[in-house]
C-alpha cells in the first residue's frame, strides 16, 4: 500500500516539463495499456465481455463496468489492484495518472459494447475525450477549442492526428487541475480525521462516475 501512495504522489510530477506534443503520445500509450491490458490485467475488450456474460444484456454489462471502475478509483489501494498496469504506467515519459488509465479502460468497453471499432484511431480519440468530463468537452466545444461532440470525433470521415494533440493537452491539463483540487480537498479533510482519508477516493470515485455518464451519451449504440 506504501508504494502504490508513493507512485500516486509522484505520477504526475513531471507533467509540466513535456514537450509540445509530448502529452499526446503518454495519453496514446496509457490508452493503448488500458485498451489491451497488461499481463494479468485484463484490457477494455475482456472487460466488456466478462461484464456482459454476467450480465445479459450491454446495457446492464454498460452499468457494470461503470459502477466496477468507479470503485477501482475510489478504493485507497486501486494502484495496487492494477498491478501491472499501473506500475507500468510509472515507466511511461512524464507519468500518467493512474486513475486516468481505469477510466480509459472504462470508456473504451463502454464504446465496445455500443458498437464502435476501439482500434480505430478515431474512436480512441473520442474516448480521451470524453476523460474531459461533459462541462469541459461542451466549453470546449463552445470556444471552438474543440471541433465538435466525442461522438461526432469517432464518427468522423477521417483522423485527425492534431486533433489527437489538442485532446491530450486538455485532458493532461484536466488531469493537472483535478490532482490539485483534490490536494486541496485532502489538507482541509485533515482538520476533520474521520473526514480527511476518504476525501481523495471519494474525489476519484465521483470523477469516474461522471466520465462513465459522459461516455454513456456519446457513444449512442451502434449494434442492430
Amino acid at each position: 500500500m506504501g508504494a502504490a501512495r508513493d507512485i500516486g504522489k509522484n505520477i504526475l510530477a513531471q507533467a509540466p516539463n513535456l514537450a509540445p506534443g509530448a502529452s499526446a503520445v503518454v495519453l496514446r500509450k496509457a490508452l493503448e495499456l488500458a485498451i489491451d491490458g497488461v499481463g494479468r490485467v485484463p484490457g477494455a475488450k475482456s472487460t466488456a465481455a466478462n461484464a456482459l456474460q454476467k450480465s445479459g444484456s450491454a446495457e446492464m454489462a454498460i452499468d457494470a463496468v461503470i459502477k466496477q471502475h468507479v470503485a477501482m478509483a475510489g478504493a485507497q489501494g486501486f494502484l495496487t489492484n492494477l498491478g501491472g498496469l499501473a506500475t507500468l504506467a510509472v515507466s511511461i515519459p512524464a507519468n500518467v495518472s493512474g486513475v486516468a488509465i481505469v477510466q480509459c479502460r472504462m470508456v473504451a468497453a463502454i464504446a465496445h459494447l455500443r458498437g464502435y471499432d476501439i482500434e480505430d484511431p478515431r474512436v480512441r480519440s473520442a474516448i480521451l475525450m470524453c476523460l474531459l468530463g461533459e462541462a469541459n468537452a461542451k466549453g470546449a466545444v463552445e470556444r471552438q477549442e474543440l471541433p465538435s461532440s466525442a461522438l461526432a470525433i469517432a464518427t468522423a470521415p477521417v483522423h485527425d492526428p492534431a486533433l489527437d494533440n489538442t485532446i491530450s493537452e486538455k485532458v493532461l491539463s484536466n488531469l493537472m487541475g483535478q490532482v490539485g483540487g483534490k490536494r486541496v480537498s485532502l489538507l482541509a479533510g485533515k482538520k476533520i480525521p474521520v473526514v480527511g482519508g476518504g476525501v481523495g477516493a471519494a474525489t476519484d470515485g465521483w470523477a469516474t462516475w461522471g466520465t462513465g455518464a459522459f461516455a454513456k451519451k456519446q457513444f449512442i449504440n451502434r449494434r442492430r
